[in-house]
């Protein structure tokens, strides 16, 4: 008996990608193969904890069984990890597997079901572990009455996206404003180049200590003025850190420290004609005892008045 559905796949974030590139990063795009169709997301370029935020509709997947081991035992999603070059093909860096939440026809959209909660899946590079996807699938069978029947798609939209879907509110995790302050000590290396991977702000830190030169990374002496590095599309915003004073930015995280991307500290040594080497990195992979919160000035009231 075929059944035709729809899958959506909401591709939010990885983080701790396997680094392919000499500078220590990765360009890194997702392939979701899902039976006999398959879509990529997008490319970020230079960075190893991508938040895509885009969601990939394969429409018309045709599937043949009873409707209960449709719902009950759905086929398996398989989701690849590349890097892409600028030369020749992307580089293979990992690959996991999920199953969809699945939805027939006759049942409400409505929890605890649905909508799909985000969820971490473990991506492997042959025995080895390389990094995790966070991400959520549902398979919504279209039934009589056609596609009209079936959940709509609830924004946000982001024009300067052109065609691409984010991921959809009530799926999306709750963003809060925070701002991260980084403060570079005394170190014989003269440069030093924090990431924090985000989607709709992926924040690339750049920052040195020493005398600016052209390129888009500098270097010198320790201890001269460090000159900032023009944005990138996509990378946010760049800071640099003269005198070893803190810098900060402001970045939009979700309230769940569970999902909280990990912060990327790399060492670069640099060369003439703004080139630099990779000395070697460090990743914070939980952050939680770094944050501060502020108290509640409401509540300090309502004490006070106690």
């Amino acid at each position: 008996e075929k059944q035709v559905f729809q899958l959506r796949a909401h591709m939010y974030q990885a983080r701790s990608l396997f680094a392919a590139d000499s500078s220590g990063l990765s360009d890194p795009f997702a392939r979701v193969f899902f039976t006999s169709q398959s879509q990529c997301t997008e490319v970020l370029n230079e960075t190893l904890c991508p938040t895509w935020d885009q969601l990939l509709v394969f429409d018309n997947v045709e599937l043949y069984g009873e409707a209960h081991e449709m719902r009950d035992d759905p086929p398996i999603i398989v989701i690849e990890i590349y890097d892409q070059d600028t030369m020749g093909k992307a580089d293979f860096m990992g690959r996991t597997f999920a199953k969809p939440v699945v939805k027939m026809s006759d049942e409400q959209y409505c929890p605890p079901r649905f909508p799909p909660q985000l969820e971490y899946y473990q991506i492997y590079r042959g025995n080895a572990t390389a990094g995790d996807l966070l991400a959520a699938f549902e398979l919504l069978q279209i039934g009589p009455g056609g596609k009209s029947d079936l959940p709509p798609i609830d924004g946000p939209t982001d024009m300067d996206r052109g065609p691409i879907l984010p991921v959809p509110l009530g799926i999306r995790p709750v963003l809060s404003r925070y701002r991260v302050e980084v403060t570079v000590s005394e170190h014989p290396v003269s440069v030093w180049s924090v990431a924090w991977g985000r989607r709709a702000s992926p924040r690339v830190l750049e920052g040195q200590e020493g005398a600016g030169s052209q390129g888009s990374v500098c270097g010198g002496q320790t201890g001269n003025q460090g000159c900032s590095i023009p944005d990138k599309p996509g990378n946010g915003i760049t800071l640099c850190f003269p005198d070893r004073r803190p810098s900060c930015a402001p970045q939009d995280l979700p309230e769940n420290e569970l999902l909280h991307p990990p912060l990327n500290i790399r060492v670069v040594d640099c060369r003439a004609f703004g080139r630099y080497t990779l000395v070697g990195s460090h990743t914070v992979s939980s952050l939680r005892r770094f944050i501060y919160r502020p108290p509640d000035k409401k509540a300090q009231h309502w004490n006070m008045a106690g």
